[in-house]
């Protein structure tokens, strides 16, 4: 990945994070995202506590992706194997794309810290009405990962040969 010297685009970001235990002070994987996206130039638009139920979390990603503003939704948690684990299946109802490249990277990059662990995560990207979605597990080190490795640099327009703010353009295309 190279950065050349071009104008950086701001994005407007959600964070949604997916638990039926944490809120505001007990959240970890949230307050991650929300220095890393900060720290990159980006902005937190919004940060939202949602129990892990696949209803609630369609109805609060389509709310969301309605903002003209907003442009990627991140999510933290939920993406595992265990019965409320719903993330993966929430997503996949709202997106008109999938980008399965950002699973299989992420996945990677686990596997060289976790090893064969990496098979249980469901981590995913996608699109949906112009907005980025992404979903990540709901560790902290999970969130840094993929921030770090893969995230921080797609969302910056400076990255070359190719970004995914670069597209945002161009999404609404037919």
């Amino acid at each position: 990945m190279v950065k050349v010297d071009t104008k950086f685009i701001s994005l407007n970001i959600s964070v949604f994070v997916i638990s039926d235990t944490r809120n505001e002070r007990s959240d970890k994987s949230g307050k991650v995202l929300e220095d890393h996206i900060t720290k990159s130039g980006h902005k937190v638009f919004e940060k939202k506590f949602i129990k892990d139920d696949k209803k609630l979390i369609i109805k609060e990603l389509i709310s969301s992706i309605s903002y003209n503003l907003i442009n990627v939704v991140i999510l933290t948690g939920g993406t595992g194997l265990t019965g409320r684990d719903s993330t993966p299946e929430a997503v996949k109802e709202v997106i008109e794309k999938e980008i399965p490249g950002f699973g299989e990277m992420f996945r990677y990059i686990s596997f060289q810290k976790i090893g064969t662990s990496s098979l249980q995560s469901r981590a995913m990207g996608g699109l949906a009405k112009d907005k980025f979605i992404f979903s990540l597990p709901g560790s902290p080190s999970a969130c840094k990962d993929a921030w770090e490795n893969i995230l921080k640099y797609q969302l910056d327009s400076r990255t070359k040969p190719c970004n995914l703010t670069e597209l945002i353009p161009r999404l609404k295309e037919k």
